[in-house]
């Protein structure tokens, strides 16, 4: 096979698979809105999704929070301005880093078992196994955790924003900046376009991360080496599309509410 051939396969097969995903994330979307529920299951996702992940994103977000107020104190206060750390942490925090970092805690860990899980389920049959007992596995596996997810990830990101500016108040007294003035520079902009920004991000990012994860699952080919390959493409797909979702989001909300 000469290069060109070379090139127009490997063209051939990429439009493919964007296609098959496109129309995976289609059937996803469409099983949202139409019966039956599986309740039961929703609530057991909710619970590996949110209880699971709360103790990663307590920990990531008070770490993170904190390292980046003592790079914002020590810069303000060179420039004698430290009474605006407050201000500067909720801009940092809510629009930017609070959704992305959670986002990829949380991307990390259900990506990986969302994967694995229905991977697993192909090796052995179980999705055909579902089918042949009247089952839709779009229903009753891949709609159950998207549900979960977009309202897990909202939550853990409203705590994990919580905790990092808490955790700037408590840096920003080591520089003599008192938590009245460190309160009011973050009540003062925690405004609802502020909280918006912050909270549009992680409902898309649960959306991409359970469709990738289903998608790679049921596509997952090659028994438990497959499991392995799709688990780790599952993984990296998620997060490098959280970095482009955040870019392409921070870009769009910026030109639509004119700042």
């Amino acid at each position: 096979m000469g290069v060109i051939e070379s090139i127009v396969e490997r063209v051939r097969a990429i439009l493919i698979t964007v296609q098959d995903f496109t129309i995976f994330a289609a059937s996803t979307l469409r099983a949202c809105v139409s019966p039956p529920f599986y309740g039961r299951e929703i609530t057991h996702q909710l619970f590996f999704a949110g209880i699971g992940s709360l103790l990663i994103v307590v920990l990531s977000s008070a770490v993170a929070g904190q390292a980046l107020a003592i790079q914002l104190a020590r810069e303000l206060a060179a420039s004698g301005a430290k009474a605006q750390l407050g201000h500067f942490m909720v801009i940092s925090v809510v629009r930017a880093l609070g959704p992305v970092l959670v986002g990829m805690v949380v991307a990390s860990r259900m990506s990986a078992g969302i994967t694995a899980e229905l991977a697993a389920m192909r090796a052995t049959d179980q999705l055909d196994a579902l089918v042949a007992f009247g089952s839709d596995p779009m229903k009753r596996l891949v709609v159950p955790r998207l549900v979960a997810l977009t309202v897990a990830l909202p939550a853990l990101t409203v705590i994990g924003d919580t905790l990092a500016v808490l955790g700037g108040g408590l840096v920003g007294m080591q520089y003599h900046i008192t938590w009245e003035t460190y309160t009011n520079g973050v009540l003062k902009y925690l405004t609802p376009k502020n909280i918006l920004v912050g909270m549009i991000k992680p409902f898309l990012f649960a959306i991409m991360i359970v469709i990738v994860a289903c998608w790679k699952g049921f596509r997952s080919e090659g028994g438990a080496k497959g499991v392995g390959v799709s688990t780790t493409e599952s993984v990296v797909i998620s997060s490098v599309g959280i970095l482009v979702l955040d870019g392409v989001l921070t870009r769009l909300v910026f030109k639509l509410l004119h700042w």
